[in-house]
C-alpha cells in the first residue's frame, strides 16, 4: 500500500488512502493484518417492526455458537486498534459490508440491562472494518472486537459483559466518527507504478461509506473513475502513464463529495504516505 490522506479536526473529513503495486493486489489480502480479532461473537437478528426515530433497531440473537476465526482484512485496514478506530471495530455480514461499500461505515450499538444485568444502555460507536461470512445466523451480525464489546458495559463491569459472548443489542447508522488533533502517519505497503492505480480508503468522514473514487490527472479537466477491487479498495489501469501530481475525488453513500487536489504530488511513489485537507460538501 503506498499513499496516505488523513483529515484533522471535528468539522472535516479524514481520508486515508494506499497504493498497491501491480503485482500485489491479488496478493493484498493475504499480507494484510489481521484485523478482526473478535474475543466474543455478537448474533442479530432483526425484528420486523418500525421504529420511531433515533430509537435505532431492536436486534436479537439467533443462537449461541462458540465464535470462529474470521477471514481477516475484508475492508483493506491496517492499524485499527490504533487512533482513529481505537479497536472500536466490528466485522458484518453481507447486509451491513455490502460486498465492501460498508467499509468505513459507522453504527451506533448499545445493550440494554434487560437484556444483561452489566448493559450500560449507553450507546457507542463502532466502525466496520472487515466481513464476517455467516449467512446462516440473522439478517444482520455484528462480530465485534473485544474492546467494542466490553465498551458497552457499566463502569467496571466489561469483563462480566464479554463473558456474556451472545447478546440482545440494539444499532443504527451513525455519522463518522469525529477526528481530533494531530494525525498519524499511516503504515502503506507495496509499490505502484504510473501504468496501475490502487487506493484504498482507510478512513472518510460524512457517514464513512464510500461508493466512488475518481481520479483526475494534472492539467486535465476530466474525472476518471476508478473500480472497485476488492473490499475497500479502489483501482484503475489508465492505459497510459499517469501524470502527476493527481487529485482524488470521494463520493459517499449520502451524496456528498471530498475533493483532494494534488494531494498525490509529481515525485510520489509507494510506501509513502500523503496528507491533506479536504472537507465534504
Amino acid at each position: 500500500m503506498a499513499v496516505a490522506i488523513s483529515i484533522k479536526l471535528a468539522a472535516l473529513a479524514a481520508l486515508v488512502v494506499s497504493v498497491f503495486a501491480t503485482h500485489g493486489a491479488s496478493r493484498a489480502a493475504e499480507l494484510l493484518q489481521c484485523l478482526c480479532r473478535s474475543q466474543r461473537t455478537v448474533l442479530l437478528q432483526h425484528h420486523r417492526r418500525q421504529l420511531a426515530p433515533g430509537q435505532g433497531h431492536l436486534v436479537r440473537s439467533a443462537q449461541r455458537r462458540r465464535p470462529r476465526q474470521q477471514r481477516c482484512g475484508g475492508c483493506g485496514y491496517s492499524g485499527t486498534n490504533t487512533y482513529p478506530f481505537n479497536s472500536m471495530t466490528s466485522c458484518g455480514n453481507q447486509p451491513l459490508f455490502r460486498d465492501g461499500k460498508g467499509c468505513g461505515a459507522c453504527y451506533q450499538i448499545k445493550c440494554v440491562s434487560k437484556n444483561n444485568a452489566a448493559c450500560s444502555g449507553e450507546p457507542k460507536t463502532v466502525i466496520i472494518t472487515d466481513v464476517n461470512y455467516d449467512t446462516k445466523v440473522a439478517p444482520y451480525h455484528f462480530d465485534l472486537s473485544g474492546t467494542a464489546f466490553g465498551a458497552m458495559a457499566k463502569p467496571g463491569l466489561n469483563g462480566k459483559l464479554r463473558d456474556a459472548g451472545i447478546l440482545d443489542i440494539q444499532f443504527r447508522r451513525s455519522g463518522a466518527l469525529r477526528l481530533q488533533g494531530p494525525q498519524r502517519e499511516v503504515p502503506v505497503m507495496g509499490g505502484c507504478n504510473p501504468f496501475y492505480f490502487a487506493v484504498i480508503v482507510y478512513y472518510a468522514g460524512s457517514d464513512g461509506a464510500v461508493v466512488q473514487v475518481d481520479l483526475k490527472e494534472a492539467n486535465s479537466p476530466a474525472w476518471m473513475p476508478l473500480y472497485e477491487s476488492w473490499g475497500a479498495v479502489w483501482r484503475i489501469d489508465p492505459g497510459h502513464p499517469l501524470k502527476a501530481p493527481l487529485s482524488l475525488r470521494v463520493r459517499s453513500d449520502s451524496g456528498k463529495t471530498l475533493v483532494a487536489y494534488d494531494v498525490i504530488p509529481i515525485n510520489w511513489r509507494g510506501n509513502a504516505d500523503y496528507r491533506t485537507i479536504a472537507q465534504f460538501h
